[in-house]
């Protein structure tokens, strides 16, 4: 929320997983869902019955008649807390809440710091691609301006010149860099999805999914910019083909 704002552009219904950028570390699981009160849930009743028709469970109670624009607030406490029980645990939003104190703060460090790091990333000749929507070169850099102008975040891609062995070795060459699948953590994280989170694809539907052999994921953290470089060169080093 503090890179984007998606009311300004239509949204009615924001979802956030506060397990990244937002609580402050990887350390706290949560989510949350922002109604921002703006959908008229009658305009299409048909396809909203569980707010738009009485529901048996409270009496006949209509949701969007009752609560207006708070329906759905009241009904995923009313009725989806009740029934599935996704509340946060009274630690993890200690966490998250402690957390949100420093999220301008640290999303203005992880912005710079990506930055650095893909236009490092982008003059090296052991990389043959990088995507991070930052850069002047990318295709979406105009739109960074209108949708994201505090930057782009600092969870993006980028391409090895080499296969699958030089990007399971660029991982684990890595010695800052911590080799986990989540992101926005304050930690600087490194993966290689080919031979992890997608490797049970077939290769065809890992290139299509953006996890071809040579492609690997950074979520660039709060550390020493040149430190993060620094681990990045010699694990290229290591890696070259």
């Amino acid at each position: 929320p503090y890179l984007c704002q998606p009311k300004n552009f239509g949204a009615d219904i924001v979802v956030h997983s506060t397990t990244k950028f937002l609580s402050g570390q990887g350390n706290a699981l949560g989510g949350c869902v922002i109604d921002l009160g703006t959908f008229d849930w009658f305009s299409t009743p048909e396809k909203y019955p569980s707010l738009t028709s009485a529901e048996p469970s409270y009496h006949g109670l209509v949701f969007q008649e009752t609560f207006g624009s708070l329906a759905l607030t009241v009904y995923l406490h009313a009725v989806g807390l009740r029934d599935l029980g996704p509340a946060m645990a009274p630690m993890n939003a200690f966490l998250t809440i402690n957390g949100l104190e420093t999220l301008a703060v640290r999303m203005d460090r992880h912005v710079e710091n990506a930055e650095s790091v893909a236009k490092f990333l982008e003059t090296d000749p052991r990389v043959s691609w990088v995507s991070y929507a930052g850069l002047s070169s990318s295709k979406y850099y105009d739109r960074v301006g209108k949708y994201l102008p505090k930057g782009p975040g600092s969870v993006f891609t980028f391409g090895l010149k080499g296969g699958f062995d030089q990007g399971v070795q660029f991982v684990e060459s890595c010695q800052l860099l911590s080799h986990l699948a989540n992101v926005g953590d304050t930690r600087s994280l490194v993966l290689h999805p080919g031979s992890t989170t997608h490797r049970q694809l077939s290769d065809e539907a890992r290139v299509a999914a953006g996890a071809g052999d040579e492609v690997i994921r950074l979520s660039v953290g709060l550390e020493s910019v040149n430190d993060i470089i620094s681990d990045i060169n010699q694990a290229l080093e290591m890696s070259a083909p």
